[in-house]
Protein backbone atom coordinates (compact mmCIF):
# COMPACT_ATOMS: atom_id res chain seq x y z
CA UNK A 1 0.00 0.00 0.00
CA UNK A 2 1.57 3.36 -1.07
CA UNK A 3 2.08 5.92 2.15
CA UNK A 4 0.31 9.49 2.20
CA UNK A 5 2.50 12.22 1.17
CA UNK A 6 1.42 14.53 4.48
CA UNK A 7 3.28 11.19 6.22
CA UNK A 8 2.98 7.61 8.44
CA UNK A 9 2.63 8.33 11.77
CA UNK A 10 0.86 6.69 14.68
CA UNK A 11 -2.49 8.93 16.22
CA UNK A 12 -2.70 12.37 14.61
CA UNK A 13 -4.76 13.29 17.96
CA UNK A 14 -1.17 13.34 20.07
CA UNK A 15 -0.49 16.50 17.77
CA UNK A 16 -1.50 18.91 20.64
CA UNK A 17 0.77 16.93 23.48
CA UNK A 18 3.54 16.84 20.83
CA UNK A 19 3.61 20.90 20.27
CA UNK A 20 3.80 21.28 23.56
CA UNK A 21 7.13 19.17 23.93
CA UNK A 22 8.44 20.93 21.43
CA UNK A 23 7.65 24.11 22.69
CA UNK A 24 9.34 23.17 26.17
CA UNK A 25 12.65 21.95 24.17
CA UNK A 26 12.81 24.97 22.41
CA UNK A 27 12.78 26.79 25.61
CA UNK A 28 16.84 25.57 26.07
CA UNK A 29 17.89 25.62 22.19
CA UNK A 30 18.73 29.54 21.82
CA UNK A 31 21.51 29.16 19.22
CA UNK A 32 19.13 27.42 16.83
CA UNK A 33 16.64 30.19 17.16
CA UNK A 34 19.20 32.59 16.38
CA UNK A 35 20.00 30.48 13.12
CA UNK A 36 16.10 30.32 12.16
CA UNK A 37 15.90 34.07 11.87
CA UNK A 38 19.21 34.26 10.00
CA UNK A 39 18.40 31.59 7.81
CA UNK A 40 14.48 33.58 7.45
CA UNK A 41 16.65 36.81 6.31
CA UNK A 42 18.80 35.24 3.85
CA UNK A 43 16.98 33.21 2.18
CA UNK A 44 19.49 30.79 1.01
CA UNK A 45 17.16 27.69 1.74
CA UNK A 46 14.36 28.44 -0.87
CA UNK A 47 12.69 26.05 -2.56
CA UNK A 48 15.82 23.30 -1.10
CA UNK A 49 14.36 19.77 -1.34
CA UNK A 50 16.01 17.93 2.24
CA UNK A 51 14.88 14.66 3.08
CA UNK A 52 16.10 14.14 6.86
CA UNK A 53 16.56 10.47 8.76
CA UNK A 54 17.03 10.90 12.28
CA UNK A 55 15.58 10.75 15.45
CA UNK A 56 12.27 11.96 15.58
CA UNK A 57 12.15 13.91 18.68
CA UNK A 58 11.23 17.18 19.87
CA UNK A 59 14.84 18.96 19.28
CA UNK A 60 14.61 17.59 15.56
CA UNK A 61 11.68 18.61 15.19
CA UNK A 62 12.94 22.25 15.79
CA UNK A 63 15.42 21.65 13.23
CA UNK A 64 12.66 20.84 11.07
CA UNK A 65 11.31 23.79 10.99
CA UNK A 66 14.24 25.81 11.07
CA UNK A 67 14.85 24.35 8.08
CA UNK A 68 11.31 24.74 6.47
CA UNK A 69 10.78 28.75 7.60
CA UNK A 70 14.64 28.90 6.21
CA UNK A 71 12.41 28.07 2.77
CA UNK A 72 13.51 24.35 2.54
CA UNK A 73 10.95 22.08 1.29
CA UNK A 74 11.62 19.09 3.93
CA UNK A 75 10.59 15.42 4.73
CA UNK A 76 11.13 13.60 7.67
CA UNK A 77 11.77 9.68 8.82
CA UNK A 78 12.86 8.05 11.71
CA UNK A 79 16.50 6.83 12.23
CA UNK A 80 16.31 3.97 14.78
CA UNK A 81 12.81 1.99 15.35
CA UNK A 82 12.04 2.37 18.50
CA UNK A 83 13.65 6.21 19.02
CA UNK A 84 10.36 7.87 17.67
CA UNK A 85 8.47 10.20 20.38
CA UNK A 86 5.03 10.11 18.75
CA UNK A 87 3.21 12.68 19.53
CA UNK A 88 6.29 15.00 18.40
CA UNK A 89 5.73 13.03 14.87
CA UNK A 90 1.87 13.91 15.12
CA UNK A 91 2.63 17.66 15.83
CA UNK A 92 4.83 17.82 12.74
CA UNK A 93 2.41 16.85 9.91
CA UNK A 94 -0.65 18.44 11.88
CA UNK A 95 0.67 21.70 13.01
CA UNK A 96 3.78 21.94 10.93
CA UNK A 97 3.04 20.66 7.83
CA UNK A 98 6.06 18.46 6.80
CA UNK A 99 5.71 15.15 5.91
CA UNK A 100 6.71 13.06 8.67
CA UNK A 101 7.53 8.88 8.50
CA UNK A 102 7.94 7.78 11.67
CA UNK A 103 6.07 4.92 14.11
CA UNK A 104 7.82 4.20 17.20
CA UNK A 105 8.22 0.21 17.40
CA UNK A 106 7.88 0.16 13.58
CA UNK A 107 9.12 -3.08 12.42
CA UNK A 108 12.06 -3.40 9.82
CA UNK A 109 10.10 -3.10 6.70
CA UNK A 110 8.21 -0.16 7.86
CA UNK A 111 11.57 1.40 8.50
CA UNK A 112 13.05 0.75 4.89
CA UNK A 113 9.50 1.95 3.48
CA UNK A 114 9.57 5.20 5.17
CA UNK A 115 13.39 5.94 4.04
CA UNK A 116 11.88 5.28 0.61
CA UNK A 117 8.86 7.72 1.33
CA UNK A 118 11.44 10.72 1.83
CA UNK A 119 13.16 10.04 -0.71
CA UNK A 120 10.34 10.17 -3.20
CA UNK A 121 10.85 13.97 -3.33
CA UNK A 122 13.92 13.63 -4.99
CA UNK A 123 16.29 15.36 -2.38
CA UNK A 124 19.02 17.73 -3.15
CA UNK A 125 20.28 17.52 0.64
CA UNK A 126 20.38 14.77 3.02
CA UNK A 127 20.24 14.63 6.63
CA UNK A 128 21.36 11.05 7.87
CA UNK A 129 21.88 9.59 11.49
CA UNK A 130 23.62 6.19 10.80
CA UNK A 131 23.85 6.71 7.44
CA UNK A 132 20.92 4.54 6.64
CA UNK A 133 19.48 6.77 4.09
CA UNK A 134 22.57 7.37 2.17
CA UNK A 135 23.24 3.84 1.87
CA UNK A 136 19.72 3.76 0.61
CA UNK A 137 20.02 5.95 -1.97
CA UNK A 138 23.15 4.92 -3.30
CA UNK A 139 22.17 1.20 -3.34
CA UNK A 140 18.53 1.24 -4.13
CA UNK A 141 17.38 4.61 -5.72
CA UNK A 142 20.58 5.62 -7.32
CA UNK A 143 18.85 7.54 -10.60
CA UNK A 144 18.02 10.00 -7.87
CA UNK A 145 21.98 10.69 -7.44
CA UNK A 146 22.56 13.24 -9.40
CA UNK A 147 20.40 15.84 -8.37
CA UNK A 148 21.96 15.43 -4.56
CA UNK A 149 23.59 18.65 -3.88
CA UNK A 150 24.76 17.20 -0.60
CA UNK A 151 24.37 16.06 2.78
CA UNK A 152 25.30 15.71 6.98
CA UNK A 153 25.83 12.89 8.92
CA UNK A 154 25.27 13.41 12.66
CA UNK A 155 26.75 10.14 14.65
CA UNK A 156 30.05 8.28 14.66
CA UNK A 157 28.53 5.17 12.88
CA UNK A 158 28.07 6.84 10.15
CA UNK A 159 30.61 9.00 9.69
CA UNK A 160 32.38 5.42 9.95
CA UNK A 161 30.25 3.79 7.17
CA UNK A 162 30.31 7.22 4.87
CA UNK A 163 34.52 7.60 5.01
CA UNK A 164 34.46 3.65 3.82
CA UNK A 165 32.12 4.56 1.12
CA UNK A 166 34.32 7.30 0.19
CA UNK A 167 37.25 4.90 0.66
CA UNK A 168 35.74 2.61 -1.56
CA UNK A 169 34.69 5.31 -4.72
CA UNK A 170 31.26 4.83 -3.84
CA UNK A 171 30.27 7.97 -2.13
CA UNK A 172 28.77 9.90 -5.39
CA UNK A 173 28.55 13.22 -2.99
CA UNK A 174 29.67 15.75 -0.50
CA UNK A 175 28.92 14.72 3.20
CA UNK A 176 29.38 16.76 6.06
CA UNK A 177 30.49 15.05 9.03
CA UNK A 178 28.46 16.84 11.68
CA UNK A 179 29.67 14.82 14.08
CA UNK A 180 33.29 15.95 13.87
CA UNK A 181 32.37 19.28 15.10
CA UNK A 182 33.98 20.30 18.53
CA UNK A 183 30.95 21.76 19.29
CA UNK A 184 29.08 18.43 18.37
CA UNK A 185 31.54 15.46 19.83
CA UNK A 186 32.64 17.32 23.09
CA UNK A 187 29.23 18.52 24.41
CA UNK A 188 26.58 16.12 22.82
CA UNK A 189 28.62 13.18 23.00
CA UNK A 190 30.19 13.30 25.90
CA UNK A 191 27.74 15.44 28.68
CA UNK A 192 24.33 14.27 25.92
CA UNK A 193 25.00 10.77 26.23
CA UNK A 194 26.41 10.56 29.08
CA UNK A 195 23.53 11.89 30.95
CA UNK A 196 21.13 10.42 28.66
CA UNK A 197 22.09 6.70 28.84
CA UNK A 198 22.05 6.84 32.31
CA UNK A 199 18.66 8.25 32.27
CA UNK A 200 17.09 5.53 30.37
CA UNK A 201 18.76 2.70 32.05
CA UNK A 202 16.97 4.61 35.19
CA UNK A 203 13.83 4.66 33.41
CA UNK A 204 13.83 1.33 32.24
CA UNK A 205 15.14 -0.49 36.07
CA UNK A 206 14.49 1.69 38.34
CA UNK A 207 18.02 0.75 39.87
CA UNK A 208 20.16 2.36 42.56
CA UNK A 209 23.74 3.31 40.81
CA UNK A 210 25.37 3.52 44.18
CA UNK A 211 27.95 1.16 44.94
CA UNK A 212 26.94 -0.77 41.10
CA UNK A 213 30.06 -2.43 39.04
CA UNK A 214 29.49 -0.81 35.95
CA UNK A 215 31.00 -2.09 32.87
CA UNK A 216 31.39 0.94 30.04
CA UNK A 217 32.62 -0.91 26.53
CA UNK A 218 34.22 1.08 24.45
CA UNK A 219 36.11 4.84 25.49
CA UNK A 220 35.16 7.07 22.95
CA UNK A 221 33.50 10.73 23.60
CA UNK A 222 30.51 8.80 24.41
CA UNK A 223 31.95 6.08 26.37
CA UNK A 224 33.48 8.81 28.43
CA UNK A 225 30.57 10.47 28.75
CA UNK A 226 28.87 7.43 30.44
CA UNK A 227 32.01 6.81 32.81
CA UNK A 228 31.69 9.68 34.23
CA UNK A 229 28.25 10.06 34.73
CA UNK A 230 27.94 6.37 36.11
CA UNK A 231 31.02 7.65 38.68
CA UNK A 232 29.06 10.88 39.62
CA UNK A 233 26.22 8.62 40.86
CA UNK A 234 28.34 6.13 43.10
CA UNK A 235 29.19 3.58 40.87
CA UNK A 236 32.18 1.59 40.81
CA UNK A 237 33.19 2.19 36.78
CA UNK A 238 35.13 -0.34 34.49
CA UNK A 239 36.79 0.79 30.87
CA UNK A 240 36.94 -1.85 28.47
CA UNK A 241 38.99 -1.01 25.08
CA UNK A 242 40.56 -2.04 22.24
CA UNK A 243 42.44 1.25 21.56
CA UNK A 244 45.57 1.27 23.48
CA UNK A 245 45.57 5.39 23.67
CA UNK A 246 41.80 5.58 24.74
CA UNK A 247 42.48 2.75 27.36
CA UNK A 248 45.45 4.50 28.42
CA UNK A 249 43.53 7.60 28.96
CA UNK A 250 40.82 5.90 30.70
CA UNK A 251 43.17 5.06 33.08
CA UNK A 252 44.68 8.13 33.65
CA UNK A 253 41.37 9.57 34.33
CA UNK A 254 41.01 7.19 37.38
CA UNK A 255 39.16 4.54 35.90
CA UNK A 256 39.79 0.56 35.87
CA UNK A 257 40.71 -0.77 33.22
CA UNK A 258 40.48 -4.91 31.85
CA UNK A 259 39.67 -7.05 29.06
CA UNK A 260 35.88 -7.35 29.06
CA UNK A 261 35.67 -11.01 29.24
CA UNK A 262 36.76 -10.38 33.17
CA UNK A 263 35.10 -7.53 33.31
CA UNK A 264 31.94 -9.61 32.36
CA UNK A 265 32.73 -11.66 35.45
CA UNK A 266 32.20 -9.29 38.16
CA UNK A 267 30.01 -6.15 36.52
CA UNK A 268 26.28 -5.27 36.92
CA UNK A 269 25.63 -3.31 34.24
CA UNK A 270 27.08 -3.34 31.27
CA UNK A 271 26.68 -0.47 28.41
CA UNK A 272 28.23 -0.65 25.14
CA UNK A 273 29.04 2.27 22.88
CA UNK A 274 31.84 1.58 20.49
CA UNK A 275 29.89 1.85 16.92
CA UNK A 276 31.25 -2.08 16.21
CA UNK A 277 30.05 -5.41 15.82
CA UNK A 278 29.47 -7.77 18.97
CA UNK A 279 31.17 -6.01 21.17
CA UNK A 280 29.17 -7.92 23.89
CA UNK A 281 30.13 -11.75 22.44
CA UNK A 282 28.84 -14.95 23.44
CA UNK A 283 31.70 -15.88 25.81
CA UNK A 284 31.21 -13.18 27.75
CA UNK A 285 27.21 -13.83 28.35
CA UNK A 286 28.06 -17.27 28.98
CA UNK A 287 30.54 -15.34 31.93
CA UNK A 288 28.01 -13.39 33.09
CA UNK A 289 26.48 -13.39 37.05
CA UNK A 290 22.77 -13.85 37.51
CA UNK A 291 21.28 -10.46 37.45
CA UNK A 292 23.67 -8.72 35.18
CA UNK A 293 21.81 -5.64 33.25
CA UNK A 294 22.83 -5.77 29.36
CA UNK A 295 22.78 -2.00 27.56
CA UNK A 296 23.47 -0.81 24.05
CA UNK A 297 23.96 3.38 23.40
CA UNK A 298 25.91 2.63 19.84
CA UNK A 299 23.72 3.42 17.25
CA UNK A 300 22.75 0.14 16.28
CA UNK A 301 21.51 -3.16 17.56
CA UNK A 302 24.44 -5.18 16.55
CA UNK A 303 26.70 -4.35 19.54
CA UNK A 304 25.68 -6.91 21.92
CA UNK A 305 25.53 -10.65 19.98
CA UNK A 306 21.46 -10.92 20.12
CA UNK A 307 21.62 -14.29 18.13
CA UNK A 308 24.17 -15.87 20.89
CA UNK A 309 21.71 -14.59 23.58
CA UNK A 310 19.08 -16.33 21.70
CA UNK A 311 20.62 -19.25 21.62
CA UNK A 312 21.56 -19.27 25.14
CA UNK A 313 18.26 -18.17 26.43
CA UNK A 314 15.28 -20.97 27.59
CA UNK A 315 12.63 -18.60 28.85
CA UNK A 316 11.78 -14.92 27.79
CA UNK A 317 10.28 -12.24 29.81
CA UNK A 318 9.02 -8.95 29.38
CA UNK A 319 9.30 -7.32 33.46
CA UNK A 320 9.21 -3.64 32.66
CA UNK A 321 8.38 -1.52 29.15
CA UNK A 322 12.05 -2.11 27.45
CA UNK A 323 13.07 -4.64 30.07
CA UNK A 324 13.44 -8.04 29.16
CA UNK A 325 14.73 -11.15 31.35
CA UNK A 326 16.24 -13.82 29.83
CA UNK A 327 16.68 -17.48 31.72
CA UNK A 328 19.71 -19.02 30.15
CA UNK A 329 19.83 -23.11 30.92
CA UNK A 330 22.12 -23.12 33.78
CA UNK A 331 19.27 -20.90 35.42
CA UNK A 332 21.17 -17.31 35.37
CA UNK A 333 18.87 -14.22 34.37
CA UNK A 334 20.37 -11.66 32.14
CA UNK A 335 18.59 -8.53 31.42
CA UNK A 336 18.32 -6.90 28.03
CA UNK A 337 17.38 -3.11 27.77
CA UNK A 338 15.59 -1.80 24.97
CA UNK A 339 16.02 -4.55 22.58
CA UNK A 340 19.85 -3.91 22.18
CA UNK A 341 18.79 -0.77 20.59
CA UNK A 342 19.93 2.46 21.68
CA UNK A 343 18.74 2.53 25.49
CA UNK A 344 18.57 6.47 25.78
CA UNK A 345 15.85 7.17 22.67
CA UNK A 346 14.36 4.27 23.50
CA UNK A 347 13.86 3.87 27.20
CA UNK A 348 14.24 7.64 27.34
CA UNK A 349 13.89 11.04 25.74
CA UNK A 350 17.42 11.29 23.80
CA UNK A 351 19.92 14.01 25.24
CA UNK A 352 18.81 17.41 26.44
CA UNK A 353 17.66 20.25 24.49
CA UNK A 354 20.25 22.01 25.45
CA UNK A 355 23.01 19.86 24.17
CA UNK A 356 21.12 19.20 20.72
CA UNK A 357 21.16 23.06 20.32
CA UNK A 358 24.30 22.82 19.57
CA UNK A 359 24.39 19.62 17.30
CA UNK A 360 21.09 20.89 15.27
CA UNK A 361 22.57 24.44 14.70
CA UNK A 362 25.79 22.61 12.82
CA UNK A 363 23.20 20.52 11.28
CA UNK A 364 21.28 23.94 9.85
CA UNK A 365 24.76 25.82 9.31
CA UNK A 366 26.05 22.93 7.37
CA UNK A 367 23.18 22.74 5.07
CA UNK A 368 23.16 26.36 4.31
CA UNK A 369 27.13 26.07 3.76
CA UNK A 370 26.11 22.92 1.43
CA UNK A 371 23.48 24.82 -0.67
CA UNK A 372 26.08 27.84 -1.01
CA UNK A 373 29.61 26.04 -1.60
CA UNK A 374 28.49 21.97 -2.14
CA UNK A 375 28.05 21.95 -6.34
CA UNK A 376 31.59 23.29 -6.24
CA UNK A 377 32.24 19.90 -3.47
CA UNK A 378 34.17 17.17 -4.73
CA UNK A 379 32.41 13.54 -3.29
CA UNK A 380 34.01 13.15 0.08
CA UNK A 381 33.53 13.26 3.94
CA UNK A 382 34.30 16.63 4.50
CA UNK A 383 34.79 18.02 8.46
CA UNK A 384 32.39 21.05 9.23
CA UNK A 385 34.10 24.36 8.55
CA UNK A 386 35.84 25.82 11.69
CA UNK A 387 34.13 29.35 11.27
CA UNK A 388 30.60 27.18 11.36
CA UNK A 389 31.85 25.25 14.23
CA UNK A 390 33.53 28.87 15.79
CA UNK A 391 30.12 30.53 15.55
CA UNK A 392 27.61 27.81 17.22
CA UNK A 393 30.68 28.18 20.13
CA UNK A 394 30.27 32.19 20.00
CA UNK A 395 26.37 31.99 20.05
CA UNK A 396 26.00 29.89 22.99
CA UNK A 397 28.20 31.64 24.77
CA UNK A 398 26.09 34.55 24.09
CA UNK A 399 22.81 32.90 24.51
CA UNK A 400 24.06 31.65 28.16
CA UNK A 401 25.33 35.85 28.94
CA UNK A 402 28.78 34.74 28.74
CA UNK A 403 31.74 37.00 27.93
CA UNK A 404 35.38 36.09 26.54
CA UNK A 405 38.46 37.89 25.70
CA UNK A 406 39.61 38.02 21.89
CA UNK A 407 43.49 38.46 20.91
CA UNK A 408 44.91 42.03 20.33
CA UNK A 409 46.34 42.95 17.00
CA UNK A 410 49.65 42.43 18.52
CA UNK A 411 48.82 39.01 19.74
CA UNK A 412 47.20 38.07 16.39
CA UNK A 413 50.26 39.78 14.28
CA UNK A 414 52.76 37.45 16.98
CA UNK A 415 50.49 34.08 16.39
CA UNK A 416 51.13 34.80 12.44
CA UNK A 417 55.01 35.10 12.86
CA UNK A 418 57.88 33.41 12.95
CA UNK A 419 60.79 35.63 13.82
CA UNK A 420 60.35 36.24 17.14
CA UNK A 421 61.16 33.64 20.00
CA UNK A 422 64.27 34.05 23.23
Amino acid sequence: MPLAKSGDIKDPSLAKEGLLRIEWAEREMPVLRLIREQLRREGILKGLRVSGCLHITSETASLAITLKEGGAQIVLCASNPLSTQDDVAAALVQAHQIPTFAIKGEDTDTYYRHIGAALEQRPQITLDDGADLVTTLHRDKQELLTEVIGGTEETTTGVVRLRAMAKGGHLRYPVIAVNEALTKHLFDNRYGTGQSTLDGITRATNILWAGKQVVVVGYGWCGRGVASRARGLGSQVIVTEVDPIKALEAVMDGFQVMPLLEAARIGDVFITITGGLHAIDRRHLEAMKDGALIANSGHFNVEINLDALTTLTVEKRTLRPFLDEHRLKDGRRLYLLAEGRLVNLAAAEGHPSAVMDMSFSNQALAVAYLARQGRQMAPDVYTVPRELDEEVGRLKLRAMGIAIDGLTAEQTRYQQSWQEGT
